[in-house]
Formats: C-alpha cells, sequence, structure tokens
C-alpha cells in the first residue's frame, strides 16, 4: 500500500499528477466537491451565525466511502486540489468529511501540473487556508440566500419555474438595458466624403474629409465645387511610433480572444482550457493576474532568441488593471514555451496556440512603425481632406501574434506613396456615401465578460458559469436576426460630374449576439422595481470586494452575511406580501370592430396577444406571439395579424392548405405534412401557388434516396448540418462524403457504421424490461428506459451493475420527478 495518498478534483488530472510521483503515492479523484448544501431546503441558519448545513449527495457516498478507506491505510495525506478560493473549500471538506488527522494531512497547491511545480509543492506543504475557506463560503451562502429567497417571490408574482440570482440577475439586467437603448435609438442620416488621388509618379491612394455633411444638397454642393478644382498637399508629418505586445491572458481576455479569433462560447473555451491545464499543458485558468513567473519569462526570452534571434526579446511584466485582482497568481501560459505545439485534438491544439502566441508575444519587441499623416487642399473651398499611412519598420511581435478587437474597423491604415508638401495630385473621383449612426452593439459572450470584469462584477471562474445559466434559465437567447435590407445613396462626382446612385446595405443582422426573452425582461423588471439594491452595479461589485477581503483576513464573513440578510430578508417580506403581480402588459389600442382593449402581455404558455379583459361581457380572445415578436417591441398591426391565422389558402389535391405560427415559426399545413416557410416570410402574404410550390419541394425532399433491407432511405439537411434517415434512425453525414452526389456505397456504409456505432454503445440491454445502459460523451453513461435517461455518476461501475440496481435508479429518477411537481404545485 502506497505510504502517500494524493486527492485532487479530477481523473484527468490525478493522471497527469501520477506521473510524476514515484511509487510510494498514490493519486486519486473526489471529482470535485464531496460536499454542498442540501438540495431541498436552505441550508443556512439564518437565524444564527449562518453556518451552513452541508451533506454528501448520493453520488458522492461511494467516493467518500473509497477515499476513507485509502486515508486510514496512508501515512500522509495531501489535498492538492486547485489553488483558487473553489479548490480551498474543496480541501476543506475533504478534511472535515474524510475526519483526516491533522498530523498527517498536508495541503499543496501548484500552477501548473509539471514535474518541477509537483516536487516544488511537494517540498513546501501549507495548512488550509481558512480566510480563502471562509470567502468560497459567504459567495455560496450569500448566492443560495438569494436564490432562495428571490426565487418564490418570481413564482408567485411573475411565473413559476423561474429563478434569481446575484450575479446571473445582474448580466441578465445589462443585457435588457442594452437592448432598450438600441429599441429606442433612431439612426440619424449624414453623408460621408472619401477621395482617390494620385501623385505625379501615378501612384494612388484614398483620403477622405475628417467632417460628415448633414444633409444630401450640403453633400452634393460640396462635391460640385470640387468638379474644376487643383489640389496638392499642404501638409506632410512624419513620426515614429511603436506599439507594445498585450499582456499574457487572464481567464476573461482569454474567453474574449478566443471568441473573436475561434469562434467559442465562453463555456467551450473554459472547457478545453480545463483539459489543457490537467494535461500539464498550460498554466491554471481561472485566473484575473497578468504577471509572469521569472521562470516563464526566461523560458520565454530563450525560445524567442532561439526561433526568431535576440532583438525579438524584451523581458517585461504587466501590472493588471483588474478590481481585485489577484496579482500572487500567475497568467493562463504554456507550462514549456519551447512546444509551440502539442498533439492533442484540434480544439485543443486551436486553443493552445493562442495561449501559447499571446504568451510568447508579450516578452518580444515593440513594433515600430513610421506613421505618416497628410492633408489636402483644394483650389475652390477651404476644406481639407486628410490620409494616413504606416509602414512597418521592425515587425517585432507582430512576428507571431496580433490582438483582436470587438470594434468594427471600416478600413485600416495602408501604406502610401512618397509624398512632398505643394506636390500637385490628381483626383480620380469623390464620393459622398448616406451613413447612418449605428445602434450600440448587443453583447457577445466575451464582451459582456469584459463588462462586467469592468464593472468588478463577478470573479473567473464565475464567467462561464453565469452566461450558461442565463441561457438555460431562458432569459436570454442568441440572436438570430437575419438583419433586412436599407437603401442608401451616394453622390459621385468622376469627370467633373455628379451622378447619383441608389445602393442597398444589409444591416440589423445580429447573429450569435445575446437577446434577452420576454420573460428575461419582466424578471428584471421586477427585480429592478422591487430590489433594485440587489440589482445595482455599485452593489454586486461591493459584494465581490468584501469576498476580497475575507479571502485576506480583514472581514469576517458572518458578519458581511448578517449585515446583508438583516436588510434583504424584510424586502423580500413586504414584495411577497404587497406587490402586484408583473405580466409585462403593453397596451396597444382598440380593436376596430369590437372597440374592446387589445394588449400584450406573458400568459401561462408565453406571450399572448389579448383582446378584452375579465371584465367585458365577452370572454378575451387570445393568440400567441410568434417566435420571432417580442412583447416589448409588436406593433398593433402585428398583434392584430396573429388573429387572422391559421388563414386557409384553398385546396390541393383534395386535401386543405392553411398557413399558421407555430412554436419554431410560421409554416404551410397539407394534411398531416408540415413545411416551414423560408426566414424572413410573412404567413399572410402566402398565397396557394407559393404553398404548393412549398409542398412539392417537401415531398421531393422527402422521396427516398435509396432501399437499404426493404426500408426507404431519406435525405435532409436539420440543424446539425446534412443527415440520411432509415429506419426512423439518423444518420448525420460528414464532409468527407459528396452530400448532393451520396454513392449506393456510401449510403451502406453510413447506415452500418450507425448501427454498429449503437451496438458498441450498449453496455448492458435488458430486453424483457425494455431498459439498457449506454456509453454517453464525456466517459459518462446512461440508463434508460423508454423516454427516461438518468446519468451515472463517473463512479459507478457500469460493467458490475445489475437489473435490480438500474430498476432502482429509474424508479428513483420517477420519484423524483412526482416529488418536484407536488413541492412546486404547493408553493
Amino acid at each position: 500500500m502506497a505510504k502517500n495518498l494524493v486527492i485532487v478534483e479530477s481523473p484527468a488530472k490525478a493522471k497527469t499528477i501520477e506521473k510524476f510521483l514515484g511509487k510510494d503515492f498514490k493519486v486519486e479523484s473526489s471529482f470535485g466537491h464531496i460536499a454542498d448544501l442540501p438540495s431541498k431546503e436552505l441550508g443556512v441558519n439564518v437565524e444564527g451565525d449562518f453556518k451552513p448545513k452541508y451533506e454528501v449527495s448520493k453520488d458522492k457516498r461511494a467516493v467518500v466511502k473509497k477515499l476513507k478507506e485509502l486515508a486510514k491505510k496512508a501515512d500522509t495525506i495531501w489535498l492538492a486540489s486547485d489553488e483558487d478560493r473553489e479548490g480551498e473549500a474543496i480541501a476543506w471538506h475533504l478534511a472535515e468529511t474524510l475526519k483526516l488527522d491533522k498530523q498527517r494531512t498536508k495541503r499543496i497547491v501548484f500552477h501548473e501540473i509539471t514535474k518541477s511545480a509537483i516536487q516544488k509543492a511537494i517540498e513546501n506543504p501549507r495548512g488550509i487556508d481558512y480566510d480563502l475557506v471562509d470567502a468560497q463560503q459567504a459567495r455560496r451562502v450569500l448566492d443560495r440566500i438569494v436564490g432562495y429567497e428571490l426565487s418564490p417571490v418570481l413564482w408567485r408574482k411573475v411565473k413559476g419555474g423561474l429563478s434569481a440570482g446575484r450575479v446571473q440577475s445582474v448580466s441578465v439586467r445589462l443585457i435588457v438595458e442594452r437592448e432598450r437603448e438600441i429599441l429606442d435609438f433612431s439612426p440619424e442620416a449624414s453623408y460621408r466624403i472619401d477621395a482617390e488621388f494620385s501623385n505625379e509618379d501615378g501612384q494612388s491612394f484614398r483620403a477622405k474629409l475628417p467632417k460628415n455633411f448633414s444633409t444630401k444638397a450640403e453633400a452634393q454642393h460640396f462635391l460640385e465645387q470640387n468638379a474644376s478644382a487643383h489640389f496638392r498637399v499642404s501638409d506632410l508629418e512624419k513620426k515614429p511610433v511603436r506599439k507594445s505586445p498585450a499582456a499574457p491572458f487572464t481567464t476573461s481576455t482569454l474567453q474574449q480572444e478566443a471568441s473573436r479569433k475561434l469562434y467559442f462560447s465562453v463555456s467551450k473555451t473554459m472547457t478545453v482550457a480545463q483539459r489543457l491545464y490537467e494535461s500539464g499543458l498550460i498554466t491554471y485558468m481561472r485566473t484575473d493576474s497578468v504577471n509572469l513567473s521569472d521562470e516563464a519569462r526566461r523560458g520565454a526570452q530563450k525560445e524567442i532568441e532561439h526561433t526568431y534571434g535576440s532583438n525579438y526579446s524584451k523581458p517585461r511584466n504587466y501590472v493588471g488593471k483588474t478590481k481585485g485582482a489577484q496579482d500572487a497568481h500567475e497568467a493562463i501560459r504554456p507550462t514549456d514555451f519551447s512546444m509551440s505545439s502539442v498533439n492533442v485534438d484540434r480544439d485543443q491544439a486551436r486553443l493552445y496556440d493562442l495561449i501559447w502566441k499571446r504568451a510568447i508575444a508579450s516578452q518580444m519587441s515593440e513594433v515600430q512603425l513610421e506613421r505618416t499623416h497628410i492633408k489636402i487642399s483644394a483650389s475652390t473651398h477651404n476644406e481639407t481632406f486628410a490620409a494616413s499611412g504606416e509602414v512597418i519598420t521592425f515587425d517585432g511581435f507582430l512576428k507571431v501574434y496580433m490582438e483582436g478587437t470587438d470594434d468594427e474597423v471600416e478600413e485600416q491604415e495602408g501604406m502610401l506613396p512618397a509624398l512632398r508638401v505643394n506636390e500637385a495630385l490628381y483626383n480620380h473621383y469623390v464620393t459622398a456615401t448616406e451613413r447612418y449612426t449605428r445602434p450600440p452593439a448587443r453583447y457577445t459572450e466575451a464582451s459582456l465578460v469584459k463588462k462586467l470584469e469592468e464593472l468588478g462584477i463577478g470573479r473567473p471562474s464565475t464567467y462561464a458559469p453565469t452566461i450558461s445559466t442565463i441561457q438555460n434559465r431562458n432569459y436570454v437567447e442568441k440572436g438570430a436576426v437575419e438583419g433586412e435590407e436599407r437603401k442608401y445613396s451616394q453622390l459621385t462626382l468622376k469627370n467633373g460630374v455628379v451622378k447619383d446612385k441608389l445602393l442597398t446595405e444589409k444591416v440589423g443582422s445580429d447573429k450569435g449576439k445575446l437577446v434577452p426573452t420576454d420573460i428575461g425582461m419582466i424578471v428584471t423588471d421586477f427585480l429592478v422595481n422591487h430590489f433594485e439594491h440587489i440589482l445595482d452595479y455599485n452593489f454586486t461589485a461591493k459584494v465581490e470586494s468584501d469576498f476580497d477581503d475575507i479571502a485576506e483576513g480583514k472581514e469576517d464573513w458572518t458578519k458581511v452575511m448578517k449585515s446583508f440578510y438583516n436588510d434583504f430578508h424584510p424586502q423580500v417580506e413586504d414584495v411577497t406580501e404587497n406587490a402586484d403581480r408583473e405580466s409585462g402588459e403593453r397596451i396597444l389600442g382598440t380593436d376596430p370592430k369590437t372597440g374592446r382593449q387589445v394588449s400584450v402581455r406573458l400568459g401561462k404558455f408565453g406571450p399572448m396577444v389579448q383582446i378584452g379583459t375579465a371584465d367585458d361581457d365577452e370572454k378575451p380572445q387570445f393568440a400567441s406571439l410568434s417566435p420571432d415578436q417580442q412583447l416589448n417591441s409588436i406593433t398593433f398591426e402585428e398583434a392584430m395579424n396573429l388573429f387572422k391565422l391559421p388563414k386557409s389558402l384553398g385546396s390541393y389535391k383534395g386535401e386543405e392548405v392553411e398557413v399558421n405560427n407555430g412554436r419554431f415559426g410560421p409554416y404551410v399545413r397539407f394534411g398531416k405534412t408540415f413545411v416551414s416557410l423560408p426566414n424572413g416570410a410573412d404567413p399572410l402574404s402566402v398565397e396557394l401557388d407559393e404553398a404548393v410550390g412549398l409542398i412539392e419541394a417537401k415531398k421531393k425532399a422527402d422521396a427516398p434516396i435509396y432501399t437499404y433491407k426493404g426500408l426507404p432511405v431519406q435525405k435532409g439537411k436539420g440543424r446539425f448540418g446534412p443527415f440520411i434517415k432509415w429506419n426512423n434512425m439518423f444518420v448525420n453525414v460528414s464532409k468527407k462524403y459528396d452530400w448532393d452526389n451520396l454513392s449506393e456505397d456510401d449510403v451502406i456504409e453510413l447506415i452500418e457504421d450507425k448501427i454498429q456505432k449503437e451496438k458498441d454503445k450498449i453496455v448492458h440491454n435488458w430486453v424483457d424490461e425494455g431498459i439498457r445502459i449506454e456509453k454517453a460523451r464525456w466517459g459518462r453513461h446512461h440508463v434508460i428506459k423508454g423516454k427516461t435517461k438518468v446519468e451515472l455518476a463517473k463512479t459507478v461501475d457500469v460493467d458490475k451493475m445489475t437489473l435490480e440496481e438500474a430498476k432502482a435508479i429509474i424508479e428513483a429518477n420517477a420519484s423524483k420527478k412526482k416529488t418536484t411537481k407536488r413541492s412546486t404545485k404547493k408553493k
């Protein structure tokens, strides 16, 4: 038996660490927290000292039992969870739950999983940092109190099944306020002036007027003034410029850059980074520090000098600007700078490449530029054109990396030809293009993280789960706005003649941006109206600052909790007792046929339009909003149109054809056939001929392309790409196949491969009972019966599982669902 037991949070981390320790060490995983607050009660003594009631969940009991047995046999137990507050709390729970002997227990931390870092940690153990534990407890308890007390208020005053959270609700508020800025925005048009000139050597370049004109008449008058003008260089300025590289990645800057360059979501970035860390390839990925250790800077310098030359090397350190940053930690960097690439899966390799380049670039020389500014005067007016250009004289860190940006850049500065003051210039053309002011941009996941960080709200460990939570709870969704066509005018002066041209551009496309749902807006309004203090940005940042003070031993966590609760709880009781229900109702006008009120509001089954009120003699009429309509923006005309659906278009082949709005958008129904309308199509404008065309196209698309074992094979395109369907089985078609020309061999290969994969997934199949165990993603397994699917903990040995155990899991899941429904109804 090993003399030393090392306990970490994850199996992947355990596997990596095990490689660096000898036979006297056994490394085991706790699979994250082994204890937490109970799921069915508050679990906090709010009447006393706010002591949490921790318990071991059912799925962790086997882990705890195993770790207890191993700990009894070991001489020394090493608690090696992560170095942040969450990791410290895991170590503390292990010590308390396993009842570890303090004399035999040591706490070790490391910023990277490398042999030298592990050995250094073993040589320098410490005790559990109870200040960090208290800071984690304070966050957990305060967030539990807010969620546990606010959520029932929302159930009673807004809609059942809702939830609130300290950071999540503030995040939704940011998105809601941005959306309202966009809705209130009125674009203003002006005319931007651009010109193209060439010098005496015939080299062309572009310039622009530093001001815009408010009206088309002013712009046209200006162009006419230039028709007979002579142009010359009136001023020329050259100056050297240096650009320094960006700091190495913190959690938030990594999330932002991975979003810009790799199109990763925030949660995907953290998942992929976690794997890189656990494999020992990068340092810890939850950090707000931009520091690099002396050893890291030396490693970067050696790699830079070896690969690019000593003139590219400039070791430096950075000072963080983030509120509450923990600068004792290190930035995210490779553990070995000599490894410019790693042999891992594609996503990990791409993220590693980004981290390596950013960290290396931070230790490289500045870019040296020569920037030129020129002014161009005309003989017929006093306005001055301007042009800028730059030439890189030394590429420095650009040899490796250039930081991305969220700002829309119209045009990058290029090179200017050699020019001199008073040199005559030839004008090719001058344009005046109608441009519109833009509304504020909707948040992306990454730009929301940036905003939260600027406000001091949340910490590196909270960004990804917060953004996932607000989307999972349907307060926010990824926008799918296609945009719309907008006409704009462009005047062009060429060869002394001004011509007017009408052009078209697409505006308002916001795919992938964060858009609040109706329920997100209603909940935000309710919370701001009744709990403004909780949703105040400064208050939320102050709470984070309090947590930092607790972590540094400057503040007692129970005092912070008491101070918060004594103000918060009476407010909850007052709102519960006295506040009116909130439905987000908007009165749009009066129905011209009946004279009854027309309004929109949130109903039991979602947003709806209502004609009439409960006080009328007649019952109100209702119509559901379509998926692309929102309570806050739907117009009276759009609302009234909803009562025209479903609309009968006529008959085709003896079957009625009708058009309607559904849960997933407008559609045509023909018997039992449903055909979605194209994006942006107005169901009220669809005619029978168009509907018949869609029906026939659907039939053609659904027609079998092959028959396999007596059953038809169909092809189609779905949410996740092209597929074929056979025997109610869907098979994704990868890019290695020619989708438009699938051969007989391709179809057979795809189906047989899928059948084999389905067979390989099954661990147990008790056919008579209709129960089976299947492999799932990330090494997990599911117990399945009918439509019931229960995920098993990684600790469960599925190979040894019996039918009786599987039945018990299915029954426990069914019982849990019934209990949840009863408790929700009761509340």
